[in-house]
């Protein structure tokens, strides 16, 4: 029998200068260059997928505080996921093993299905597609209810990006975000949605520093289009960008601050950007003064939100 990679079956991506891989196991993104310069954080095939690095989140990105929500008038207890923090963290379908099916060249399609569960009583099939063009690495996901009652669901993607080599200090960012969740330091519980200060305003790019962010941002300038966009870029200019639509009206942003700091390989070596449908902790809609943007899935119905990675 073959060996299978402890990522999964690895699907290669190729157009023009760009080069993807996704891993089966949570839909992941490997890796992804351009000209063979990486644009987001890489891993080892062979490697258990570090720190959620590249996966496809569902049926909820970010945290459920204390696990615990209620919905239809039904208490829910989910998997204690972030033992330290005591939340059930990004989903139940990071370490799905997504089957393929449809490949070509410069893109796949692939699937699964979370099972009703303990915390999650419902079936859902997850359906994401990872397409290469001119203009970088699109993906496409679709949550489908194929249970006989609503659900309620949410998504989004897991990337680190990088500038260039080195640490986030020495790069700038740029993020449309005029709101910012603030959360408790110790637990990361969503608290208020305020204006960004200025530790937080990135509308006029700036260099990262010493800034620690592990936040949600919301209220996001868009063009014309509708399309709001991150860029991450090093002192010559070059970079790496994402793009969405109103499809996901929030962002996280986290600089990989790790609890070893500086000694730690990987400390600040990435800067995550998780377009999301909903807020952090959106399951418990009804304990926040704003819209936290959780969607219900009637049966048989499907909801759907796309990004894309691309090279500055």
């Amino acid at each position: 029998m073959a060996h299978i990679p402890a990522s999964g079956i690895q699907h290669v991506l190729r157009h023009g200068p760009f080069e993807a891989v996704v891993a089966s196991v949570g839909a992941s993104l490997r890796s992804l260059t351009h000209d063979g310069r990486h644009l987001v954080v890489p891993f080892a095939a062979d490697e258990v997928r570090p720190a959620y690095r590249g996966a496809t989140l569902a049926p909820w990105p970010n945290r459920v505080v204390d696990g615990r929500y209620s919905f239809g008038g039904i208490e829910h207890q989910l998997p204690l996921t972030e033992p330290g923090r005591g939340h059930a963290l990004h989903g139940l379908a990071a370490w799905l093993d997504y089957d393929a099916v449809d490949k070509g060249s410069d893109h796949v399609t692939l699937a699964a299905v979370i099972e009703p569960q303990t915390g999650y009583p419902w079936r859902v099939r997850v359906t994401t597609t990872f397409a290469l063009g001119d203009d970088g690495l699109t993906q496409t996901v679709r949550g489908e209810n194929l249970s006989a009652h609503s659900v309620p669901f949410g998504t989004g993607p897991h990337p680190y990006l990088v500038a260039r080599e080195g640490t986030v200090d020495g790069w700038t960012l740029e993020l449309p975000a005029s709101e910012v969740l603030q959360v408790t330091p110790d637990r990361l519980i969503p608290t208020t949605l305020g204006p960004v200060d200025a530790e937080f305003d990135f509308r006029t790019a700036r260099a990262i520093g010493a800034t620690e962010i592990d936040h949600a941002f919301t209220a996001l300038a868009a063009d014309a289009d509708g399309v709001s966009t991150v860029r991450v870029t090093d002192a010559a200019g070059r970079g790496v960008g994402m793009a969405w639509d109103a499809a996901c009206p929030w962002v996280q942003v986290h600089t990989a601050d790790l609890p070893g700091g500086a000694a730690q390989p990987g400390h600040r070596g990435g800067l995550a950007v998780e377009p999301m449908t909903c807020a952090p902790d959106a399951f418990n809609a009804p304990r926040y003064d704003f819209d936290p943007g959780l969607i219900v899935i009637e049966p048989g119905a499907v909801a759907e939100a796309s990004w894309r990675i691309f090279a500055i």
